[in-house]
């Protein structure tokens, strides 16, 4: 066998693999309407765990046939079947344009969460200093040596640390 035919080869058996999830999530969600006990019959019939069956079914239910990636795997539609619908075909769209791998996918999500965490996360403060409070504590930042964000920052923590705790 040639290394072409060979990769090809490859090729056509990744894509057996990755279809064969989608008709085992597919059959499953056909079992749930028609026949009880479906995961006993499943098992039995598959020799695979019921998680993994689960999970075949879970994402096939996520993803109608119409909005699965034909170019991208089973796993890439896993790794964003937990979020809302309209995100789950925007990661997908970027997992295709740039041809992420699965664990590619997955970083970027995974990036993109802590990002948007920490925005959550955040607290922003408006502050309406007159000028003469903006000019004193501008010039106290300046005597010790800090912009005034940096002095701010410093004497709300310092306030904070020496405040009486509350008892309840």
């Amino acid at each position: 066998m040639s290394i072409d035919a060979w990769r090809s080869l490859g090729r056509q058996i990744q894509e057996i693999s990755s279809s064969s999830a989608w008709w085992l999530g597919d059959w499953l969600l056909y079992g749930q309407a028609e026949f009880p006990n479906r995961y006993k019959h499943a098992i039995a019939q598959t020799s695979l765990d019921y998680q993994t069956l689960r999970n075949y079914a879970w994402v096939a239910r996520r993803f109608a046939p119409g909005e699965r990636h034909e170019g991208l795997s089973f796993q890439h539609h896993a790794e964003v079947a937990g979020l809302p619908a309209e995100e789950r075909g925007q990661w997908l769209a970027r997992a295709a344009e740039h041809r992420w791998s699965r664990n590619e996918l997955r970083r970027q999500v995974r990036a993109r969460k802590e990002i948007a965490g920490a925005a959550e996360r955040a607290v922003q403060l408006k502050m309406k200093p007159d000028d003469g409070q903006r000019e004193l504590w501008q010039a106290a930042a300046l005597r010790t040596g800090k912009d005034l964000l940096t002095w701010i920052t410093t004497v709300l923590d310092d306030a904070a640390k020496s405040a009486p705790a509350i008892s309840g």
